[in-house]
């Protein structure tokens, strides 16, 4: 029996030895795994371990590669044509010229259009010619308001709108009450007749609805034009007048009274006839007769 313990005890204490040993070598073995340890294999790294800043590698690129990545330039802006709002189309009514105008009430709802003598008046739109006055009847003596856009010629369009043409210097060939003309055809020619006589040249132009000749206050204009001539100028020549101007003439009636530049200058009135006792005859004729002596500068042409 009690050999029995004594050889359990030395089995015990070998058994105890082995595994510090074999402990200590696994322990060496882990922290000194890149040197190596005597009995013990190790593998070693196939890279020396990076030490300091690390180096940084880049490619620059060439004139090619910089043009590969910016973006491609694009095309031209596609141009969208302005709204279509009316089924009318309409052209300024000056062409071929460069011109100004007012944009803003002065005196009327009209506007000046200014441009140089002779420039081409043309329909503003496709109509039938309503009115023209080829003579020029205004005089600053009298500066009576049916004679002030001196030589012009009215249409009314297709859109049922009157447009006035006033200060030509002249009528077109063919242009007529009842004629029938296209947008953009010749009506007359820009000039400075009647009240425009001692201006530059221009346009006087309107926009109203049809009357008979005796309104003629309505044809001076009663709808302010500029934001068409704007839109007829800049492109948007689907822009119609037709709405306002229905709207305004249902709300004023056909034939408005007169209210802006009305009263013409009144003529003086011609001197009456003097009567003065005739001079006594030294003939043997003593007939007292008067004679009724007329002031030759207001004696009617002709006689009778």
């Amino acid at each position: 029996m009690e050999t029995v313990t004594r050889v359990e005890i030395m089995r015990s204490g070998l058994v105890g030895r082995w595994a510090a040993v074999t402990g200590a070598v696994l322990l060496t073995g882990a922290c000194t795994q890149a040197t190596g340890l005597a009995g013990v294999g190790a593998t070693s790294p196939s890279t020396a371990p990076v030490t300091g800043t690390p180096a940084v590698t880049a490619t620059i690129p060439t004139p090619q590669h910089m043009a590969a990545d910016q973006p491609p330039e694009g095309d031209e802006p596609v141009k969208v044509p302005p709204p279509k709002l009316s089924k009318y189309t309409y052209t300024f009514p000056v062409k071929g010229c460069k011109t100004t105008y007012q944009r803003k009430l002065l005196v009327l709802p009209k506007t000046t259009i200014w441009a140089p003598q002779g420039c081409a008046f043309v329909a503003p739109v496709g109509g039938v010619v309503d009115e023209v006055n080829v003579q020029d009847r205004w005089s600053p003596s009298t500066d009576a308001g049916s004679a002030r856009e001196g030589r012009f010629v009215t249409i009314v369009g297709d859109d049922g709108v009157r447009y006035l043409g006033g200060h030509l210097d002249s009528v077109a060939d063919g242009i007529k009450p009842g004629a029938r003309v296209k947008g953009g055809q010749l009506l007359g020619r820009v000039g400075r007749s009647g009240n425009a006589r001692d201006t530059g040249p221009n346009l006087y132009f309107a926009i109203s609805w049809k009357t008979g000749p005796a309104f003629w206050w309505v044809r001076r204009g009663m709808v302010k034009p500029w934001d068409y001539l704007d839109a007829w100028q800049e492109g948007n020549r689907t822009l119609s007048p037709r709405e306002e101007t229905l709207k305004l003439r249902g709300k004023l009636g056909e034939t408005p009274q007169c209210t802006v530049q009305c009263a013409s200058i009144q003529p003086q009135s011609e001197p009456q006839p003097s009567k003065t006792p005739k001079p006594k005859k030294t003939s043997n004729n003593d007939d007292d007769d008067e004679v009724i002596i007329v002031n030759p500068t207001t004696a009617p042409l002709g006689g009778r």
